[in-house]
Parts: C-alpha cells; sequence; structure tokens
C-alpha cells in the first residue's frame, strides 16, 4: 500500500495553493530523500502562483524553494546519512516527503531548529552573498536597507551590521521599526511619515550602499542618496515596478548598479552559494544571527501565508511547518 502524504500544490495560475493527500515519492538514482519539518514562503512564491517569476512553472506544482528536515535515504558518496538534518533549496518544499539532488543539501548546526534553517537560505543567503560580494560592504560603511522589516531587508539589517557597517533601515511603522533597531540598525526611517526619503538619507551623511528589494519610488530616492563611488544592489521590487535610476548619475558619482539573484548562482556560481552558505551558519553557530519568523503556520493555514506576504503584514519570514 502507497504512503500518502500532505502536500501543497499550486493547481492553476492566480489562485492560492490547495492542499492534497498524494503518494509519497521515491528517490530516483542518485537522489536524497527528505522527510520536511518546515518550509519558508518567499515573494517569489506569490509571483511564481501569479506566473510572473523569471523561472515560471506549468501547473499544477509544488510551492516552495526552501525548507529543512532530516535525511531519509542518502546515495553513497553524497556525505549525507539518514537522520542527518539538512536544508534545502530546491522547488516543491510545501510537502512532507520530496526528492531531491545532493548538491540542493546542506547540515545544518545542531542548535539550529527547523522553523529557523528553512527561512534561513533566501534570506540570509541573499543579503551575505549580495553584500559580501558585488555589494564590497566594508566596516564602517553606511548601508541603506529598503523594505528593512521584510523577511530579505532584515537580515540584510543584521548582516550589515555584523559586517561592521553603520546601518539605516527604512521601514513603514513604529513596530517594525524597533524589529529593525533590535536587528542592529544604528538609524531608522519610517516610511510612512517620510516625504523626502533622499533628503532624510542625505541628512544622516548619504549612503555607501543601498540594499533595495522594493524598487519603485523607494529605490529610485534611495539612489540619488548615494555617495560618490557607491553600489545600488537590485534586490527585487515588492514596490510593483523596477526603480528608474538616472544613468547619468551613476556615470557622474562612479556608481555601480548590480543586479542580484540569489537562485541564479546555482549555475553562476554555486561553489560561493556553499561557501556563503557555511559561514553564515558559522556566524548562527557564534549566536552573532537571529532569525525572526514573522508567523509560524502549519501546513493547512498556506494561504494565511500568502495573504500575509502580498498584504505585507509579516515581519520576518512567513514559516510554514510540516
Amino acid at each position: 500500500m502507497e504512503q500518502m502524504i500532505r502536500t501543497a500544490r499550486i493547481e492553476a495560475l492566480g489562485q492560492d495553493p490547495v492542499i492534497r493527500d498524494l503518494p509519497a515519492p521515491r528517490a530516483a538514482p542518485g537522489q536524497v530523500l527528505l522527510r520536511m519539518g518546515a518550509a519558508a514562503l518567499n515573494f517569489a512564491d506569490l509571483l511564481k502562483a501569479q506566473g510572473k517569476y523569471q523561472e515560471p512553472a506549468d501547473p499544477p506544482f509544488v510551492p516552495g524553494l526552501e525548507g529543512a528536515g532530516t535525511v531519509l535515504e542518502a546515495p553513497a558518496g553524497s556525505g549525507l546519512t539518514p537522520g542527518m538534518r539538512v536544508v534545502v533549496s530546491a522547488p516543491g518544499t510545501m510537502t512532507q516527503v520530496m526528492a531531491v539532488d545532493p548538491d540542493a543539501v546542506q547540515p545544518i548546526p545542531d542548535m539550529m531548529s527547523f522553523e529557523q534553517a528553512a527561512g534561513f537560505q533566501v534570506a540570509y543567503g541573499t543579503s551575505h552573498l549580495a553584500l559580501s560580494g558585488r555589494g564590497a560592504l566594508a566596516e564602517g560603511q553606511v548601508l541603506v536597507v529598503l523594505g528593512a522589516a521584510g523577511g530579505v531587508g532584515l537580515t540584510a539589517v543584521e548582516i550589515g551590521a555584523a559586517m561592521g557597517a553603520r546601518v539605516i533601515g527604512v521601514a513603514r511603522g513604529a513596530d517594525r521599526l524597533q524589529v529593525v533597531r533590535d536587528a542592529g540598525a544604528a538609524h531608522v526611517i519610517d516610511s510612512a511619515d517620510c516625504a523626502d526619503l533622499r533628503g532624510a538619507l542625505r541628512d544622516l551623511g548619504g549612503a555607501d550602499v543601498v540594499y533595495d528589494p522594493v524598487g519603485a519610488e523607494p529605490g529610485e530616492a534611495a539612489f540619488r542618496a548615494l555617495r560618490p563611488g557607491g553600489r545600488f544592489l537590485s534586490i527585487g521590487f515588492a514596490g510593483g515596478r523596477p526603480p528608474a535610476l538616472p544613468l547619468n548619475h551613476a556615470l557622474v558619482k562612479n556608481i555601480a548598479i548590480h543586479g542580484f539573484y540569489w537562485g541564479g548562482y546555482r549555475q553562476l556560481d554555486p561553489q560561493a552559494l556553499r561557501t556563503s552558505m557555511a559561514a553564515l551558519f558559522d556566524l548562527f553557530a557564534a549566536g552573532r544571527l537571529h532569525p525572526v519568523a514573522g508567523a509560524t503556520l502549519p501546513l493547512e493555514a498556506l494561504t494565511e501565508g500568502y495573504h500575509l506576504l502580498r498584504e505585507r503584514r509579516s515581519i520576518g519570514k512567513v514559516v510554514i511547518t510540516l
């Protein structure tokens, strides 16, 4: 008799996920079989469900791009063994059992819970690799983080502070700003009450690096507050559109504009991903990183998680337990 598992599926573009009882998958030769403990929602999951993601999928498909669980089966030579606690970075994590290639799996520290690990990779990985790589953030420099209370923005605040930068966090509302302060921001700006973000940032001395997961008008304003030689990191467009950046300013002020898509490094430089993640796990084990879950929900409440993201009501990551 086949083992049945609970699995989320997007069955039509533009619709919320449904939960189905389906036969458990079996690992193909060379694959790892995982019992999933938790998975995280990302803004990319919203785009994918709408058919707007850069790596589209045809329905029906299982949502989720990252998660954590326990190894059930592993091929010889993979360095993985049954019972090992791991993170996985692959499409289709919103399910109780999944089969993936070993390259998508990495062990986690013993003290890291599945809920912490599930939302760790994309958010922390994006911020660490963007800031330490293309952003070339150095100790003592000024980092401006837009959407600083979001799942990705909050990690940029935390990592920037850990790297010795002076962090300015931009977010909406007193509760969110307090979370941003607690994550290490030296200054915070309430986007709901700030009519001139460019002026506010310039009053604080301008920026060496802008980390922008928002785009639209906030991205444009922060770009104009960059110092000569600054770096602008385009992470995403939660504001609804890319920022219209004046390239003449980039030329005159020697500003570098970098697009950064963490998932693209699976092909571009997979070793950079693994090296970055190992460094992040070391920081976590040393007590220097403290993942914040904006909401932890059971699989049956996955639709509520989509609404939290869509309406920007979450602080930190939305995690789904499996």
